[in-house]
């Protein structure tokens, strides 16, 4: 089974940008699709992005234009940018192994000013 840790969350005020890794190990990684989601308190877990193992990408409408999702096969990890963060974009971020349905730990990040 494949197993994953994400890191790069934190504090950041409004409009200002973090950058969430994933971390694949295990295997398996090259050949799968992996996603980014988010839960914040109170709400449903969402997808925010996901990328192909070609490299498509599709967005939620309320990130696209704002954040990117890119991945790294060498290093087995997957990659979500995030620039002009807003308060909504509060909560707790999870990657996703789509073939294993693997999550992560998750990692917090909260916009703030």
């Amino acid at each position: 089974q494949v197993q994953l840790v994400e890191s790069g969350g934190g504090l950041v005020q409004p409009g200002g940008s973090l950058r969430l890794s994933c971390l694949a190990s295990g295997g398996g990684f090259s050949n799968s699709s992996m996603g980014w989601y988010r839960q914040a308190t109170g709400r449903q877990r969402e997808m925010v992005a996901i990328i192909t193992s070609g490299g498509l990408t599709d967005y939620v409408t309320s990130v696209k234009g704002r954040f990117t999702i890119s991945r790294d096969n060498a290093k087995n990890t997957v990659y979500l940018q995030m620039n002009s963060l807003k308060p909504d974009d509060t909560a707790i971020y999870y990657c996703r192994h789509e073939t294993f349905r693997s999550w992560g730990q998750g990692t917090q990040v909260t916009v703030s000013s």
